[in-house]
């Protein structure tokens, strides 16, 4: 080419650049979760297990609806109330509210809108999550559970159902569960 000589240098090799720490990794590194990603993913399971037992305990609960409330503000939406929650779980679970629902049975029934969120917010999360995040998940739902008394049958069928999404097996959602009663919140 125009008398300049070229060494072939090989095959080009395709990496990407992190513009946070601006280190070079390969293309495979864009199949990994960011961390922004893993907190969203994170925010939105607190959401949605908050949700599953509000509905399986019934949302006529003052104390439950507060711990609730509590849960997802601290889980980073801080601007949703007690108005929106309910707005949310009256659309997933197509009532108005009041009753305690089984979020298992829902999905049988047709009306499965929380238990379909239930697994696709947590099943996707369960494999980045160390054991201890995924116990905390279950120990969280837990204490919106009591926080109007002890467990309904409901609520503990929706907290083994966020256990199975978890993959954390029975024997040890039932140890969490009662360790959630000894132990405050």
């Amino acid at each position: 080419m125009l008398g300049t000589p070229v060494l072939p240098l090989g095959p080009v090799i395709g990496s990407v650049q992190c513009t946070s720490c601006h280190g070079r990794y390969g293309v495979e590194a864009l199949e990994q979760l960011t961390s922004v990603r893993l907190a969203a993913m994170l925010r939105d399971a607190q959401y949605t297990v908050a949700l599953a037992v509000l509905a399986a305990g019934g949302s006529g609960s003052r104390a439950g609806r507060d711990a609730a409330c509590a849960l997802i503000r601290e889980a980073g939406f801080d601007d949703c109330g007690e108005a929106q929650v309910l707005a949310s779980l009256a659309a997933l679970t197509g009532r108005s509210g009041g009753e305690p629902q089984d979020v298992d049975d829902t999905a049988a029934s047709g009306a499965g809108g929380l238990a379909i969120e239930l697994h696709a917010a947590l099943e996707p999360l369960a494999p980045h999550l160390a054991p201890a995040g995924r116990e905390r998940l279950v120990l969280q739902g837990a204490w919106i559970a009591l926080a109007d008394g002890g467990y309904l049958p409901q609520e503990r069928a929706a907290l083994a159902a966020v256990g199975r999404c978890l993959r954390i097996g029975p024997p040890r959602v039932e140890d969490l569960l009662e360790d959630a009663t000894r132990a405050p919140r």
